[in-house]
């Protein structure tokens, strides 16, 4: 089931060439570019092992989050405060 909407522009031959196509294979256009887009990314060398290259940048990045811990109920009304002051703590000369 399609829940998804992608939108672009594209010329008036490239528009008259895709419903032509649609209409020899009695199919909806969006027939025609998902095997389109199916056949491109299967060819365009994506694999397995990117997986892995985006769980490592993953891994990289998550050393940049943070959180605060405590049990102080007003904490979020002074998150702007405590993060000022960490990062000035932090970038300190």
């Amino acid at each position: 089931m399609r829940t998804q909407v992608y939108t672009w522009r594209l010329s008036s031959d490239l528009k008259s060439d895709l419903e032509r196509e649609a209409r020899a294979r009695k199919a909806p256009v969006s027939s025609i570019l998902d095997d389109a887009v199916r056949a491109w990314l299967k060819n365009s060398g994506m694999d397995a092992g990117e997986d892995g290259e985006q769980d490592r940048l993953h891994a990289a990045a998550a050393g940049c989050f943070g959180a605060f811990a405590g049990r102080n109920p007003h904490r979020a009304e002074r998150a702007r405060d405590a993060v000022r002051a960490r990062l000035a703590k932090r970038h300190a000369r």
